[in-house]
């Protein structure tokens, strides 16, 4: 059996995670205090913590989702597989995990992703929705008569769009006219994955001049072409390009299986990739790394 390790997104956060691992965990622990220290910043008390609402921040929530992904990995003692994967900010958490970035570089990266991501698009302006019992190329449809963007091509009758927020209440409207089981706006404060995030890119992209990523010892299968990447140059413009693109998580995941990978092991808090996975391809097993 042929493994991949994959890293989730935004959206699996809960309070207390890694929590235990912290406790219990001496490599686990040396993580979440790089993350401190990096951010100059007790994240780690709000992460084990809360409230809730401070941790969904966007500004807490990537390098969180990060950390504790991290700590379980060092915690695990796992070896690397020969690719890794992560969904949108799971990305930079895959990169890490491959030793292309250090702990302290990703939790500053992910910081400055979520700030610029909400300097972009004020409060209440964007909106992201989940559109449920459509395939792709009808999303597509539907987002072309809306000038809205596909976010996330999550799996098969999975679909998540995002934009500003009247483009989004028009799409979705659409979508259950167009027989969308639901179509329904997910708790972020931003927007994510779509044009309008343009701003952000380019912070992303001044940001990413004076970081080194390094060659990964892991092939990573990249959200933006859903195919082996290494080149460190690659890397870097595919991170400044995933900011206004959606992620291709089900061509990824169909591409997987073609480089003859017959599993996914979850590294992070929540079960959101190991769900997806047997929908997208049913040959595939999934399971999430447990501590």
């Amino acid at each position: 059996m042929s493994s991949i390790l994959v890293f989730p997104g935004q959206g699996s956060q809960a309070v207390g995670m890694g929590k235990d691992l912290y406790e219990n965990n001496p490599e686990a622990r040396a993580v979440f205090e790089e993350v401190d220290e990096a951010l100059n910043q007790k994240l780690s008390n709000i992460i084990f913590n809360g409230p809730m609402e401070d941790l969904t921040l966007t500004t807490n929530v990537q390098p969180a989702i990060m950390a504790v992904s991290i700590a379980m990995l060092r915690a695990s003692g796992i070896q690397l597989t020969q690719y890794v994967a992560g969904h949108s900010l799971g990305e930079y958490t895959a990169l890490c995990a491959a030793g292309a970035l250090s702990v302290a570089d990703t939790a500053r990266l992910l910081r400055l992703r979520g700030d610029a991501m909400q300097r972009a698009v004020p409060v209440g302006e964007g909106l992201t929705a989940v559109i449920l019992g459509l395939d792709i190329e009808k999303v597509r449809e539907i987002c072309a008569q809306t000038d809205c963007d596909v976010a996330n091509d999550n799996s098969p009758g999975q679909v998540v769009i995002s934009g500003a927020k009247e483009v989004v209440e028009a799409t979705m409207a659409l979508a259950k006219d167009s027989g969308a089981k639901r179509a329904m706006p997910l708790a972020l404060s931003v927007p994510v994955h779509c044009r309008i995030q343009a701003p952000a890119a380019e912070e992303m992209r001044a940001a990413l001049e004076n970081i080194e990523i390094k060659t990964p010892k892991s092939i990573l299968i990249s959200n933006k072409t859903a195919s082996p990447m290494s080149d460190p140059a690659e890397i870097k413009e595919a991170l400044v390009y995933q900011i206004t693109h959606g992620v291709h998580w089900r061509e990824s995941v169909l591409k997987m299986h073609e480089l003859g990978i017959t599993e996914t092991i979850e590294v992070g808090p929540g079960s959101v990739l190991t769900g997806l996975t047997p929908r997208i391809c049913p040959d595939m097993t999934a399971k999430k790394l447990e501590i």
